[in-house]
């Protein structure tokens, strides 16, 4: 099975760095709206037979596109919406956002009993994408798309594939719009193959360092870079 894991366009909250992350969330901008038209053209040769958006607009916005184009219908899974920021919703002082990165970060390293502040546990967070991911693995396609949130996705890909870890994803920011390939399945489990275009290393590799430093990282989040949102 092939995963195609895509982060959704750019959205206001992006712009300014807040933490939005409830349901329906802040629609796309303007430049979030190109940039979901040009994914046609940057998925175009991923033979993907499925497509898979979360309950936040954002990121059933950045899915029609493509979903268009191929005939498919965007199917709505609430397990691949954003981690909660909880008592942190709509804050973008640093306090609030390196508590966040902090929190996500213990997630995508394996702290399954670590939560948001008033907001979800690593247990909850992995647990209902993983139950989406083994649907699509069920349901007999070889390959789909994920559009799905920033943190979520790295949090995800980092837990689950061999050769990726938390230093990685937490030095190596996903852009709207930005890809994770991956291939496996839940039982033998994941390999990431690509992040953003770039190819990743074999399980017995360590994945190159492709930005900072994971404390260098966090130390940064509180900035307005759309790279940083959620």
């Amino acid at each position: 099975m092939r995963l195609y894991l895509v982060r959704h366009g750019q959205t206001a909250s992006n712009v300014g760095g807040y933490l939005d992350t409830t349901v329906p969330g802040t629609p796309l901008n303007e430049l979030g709206l190109e940039q979901a038209r040009r994914l046609v053209d940057a998925l175009d040769g991923c033979g993907f037979e499925a497509i898979y958006a979360s309950t936040q607009q954002r990121a059933q916005q950045t899915a029609a596109p493509v979903a268009a184009q191929r005939g498919l219908d965007v199917v709505v899974r609430d397990g691949l919406r954003e981690i909660s920021a909880g008592e942190l919703e709509m804050r973008n002082d640093e306090d609030a956002v390196r508590t966040y990165f902090m929190g996500f970060g213990a997630f995508a390293g394996g702290d399954l009993a670590a939560s948001m502040p008033g907001g979800e546990s690593g247990a909850d967070v992995l647990g209902r994408f993983d139950a989406v991911v083994e649907e699509i693995c069920s349901s007999g396609v070889g390959a789909a798309a994920i559009v799905s949130h920033g943190a979520m996705l790295r949090t995800w890909s980092a837990f689950h594939c061999a050769n990726l870890d938390v230093d990685f994803v937490m030095r190596n920011p996903l852009t709207n719009t930005g890809v994770i390939v991956v291939d496996g399945n839940p039982v033998s489990g994941w390999l990431a193959e690509t992040w953003i275009g770039e190819p990743i290393g074999s399980a017995d590799e360590e994945a190159g360092p492709m930005g900072e430093t994971a404390s260098d990282a966090i130390e940064d989040a509180p900035g307005k870079s759309t790279d940083r949102g959620f």
